[in-house]
């Protein structure tokens, strides 16, 4: 198609990212954006597997991959634990073969709340899951990937993790963490090929996200969602779609990016 004189190529012509026969292990993979990418890279030949503690849930996004004739697994893990993260990473490696990517996705909020009145249980919780359980698991990927000629690890971190969040600030001081973790380990492992980036989604609709606004009045919510210039909340599938575009090798010289999707929140 040509614009103005200029020749442009028209997206529907696109092909999908390509991660046939990716071996990936995705953790928060029960629902929300993991659930989502975890169904979208196996509908595209990528062999997965999805951790999470939700095992009902867990174990129904995989039966719904494999019903669809996908290769798709569940294990439950709890990301707050490094012998369960280890155990995550040997059931993903004997049953992929190894990894070469993995998508540290698992996260938890919190209720809104000033910093002052935010309980220590829920700051603890918050960098347990939120922080720790990613260093858990980035520590595990790289155990598995350097010996192996490297890989691609992605974190979900967030806009939170890039910005003030007022009423979430437990939640963004462990996003920051995440991108400081991203960025340290991007320089640090690269010459062993192991890459590292951030996806930083807005408000996305999400199981989470929905539960968060729920805690909010009415007000609150509808500033949540006019926030965006877009004026509306993200989709799970939006975000599955960049998450899918990382894992291919077109994104083979992007190495500690901080990858928003925010409707132009921070533009």
């Amino acid at each position: 198609m040509t614009t103005n004189g200029i020749q442009t190529t028209e997206l529907v012509n696109l092909p999908a990212s390509n991660v046939a026969n990716k071996r990936i292990l995705i953790t928060g993979g029960a629902s929300g954006i993991g659930a989502a990418s975890a169904l979208l890279l196996a509908s595209r030949g990528a062999k997965v597997v999805i951790g999470d503690l939700a095992e009902e849930l867990g174990a129904a996004v995989a039966k719904r991959g494999q019903d669809a004739g996908h290769s798709i697994t569940f294990h439950k893990v709890d990301v707050t634990s490094g012998e369960a993260v280890r155990a995550l990473f040997k059931f993903a490696t004997d049953e992929l073969g190894g990894l070469d990517v993995v998508i540290n996705n698992a996260g938890i909020d919190h209720h809104p709340a000033p910093m002052h009145e935010i309980s220590e249980e829920d700051f603890d919780r918050n960098i347990a899951v939120n922080l720790k359980g990613v260093w858990h698991c980035m520590r595990a990927a790289v155990g598995c990937m350097a010996p192996n000629g490297g890989g691609h690890v992605i974190n979900i971190a967030s806009i939170a993790g890039l910005r003030s969040a007022p009423l979430l600030s437990a939640y963004s001081a462990a996003k920051h963490g995440v991108m400081g973790l991203t960025k340290s380990a991007a320089h640090e492992y690269a010459r062993v090929n192991i890459r590292f980036n951030a996806v930083c989604p807005s408000f996305i609709d999400t199981p989470m996200v929905q539960s968060t606004m729920a805690k909010m009045d009415e007000r609150a919510q509808q500033a949540t969602i006019k926030a965006s210039p877009m004026r509306r909340l993200g989709e799970v599938d939006e975000v599955a779609g960049a998450i899918a575009w990382l894992a291919s090798d077109e994104s083979s010289f992007m190495n500690g990016h901080a990858f928003t999707l925010d409707g132009g929140m921070l533009a």
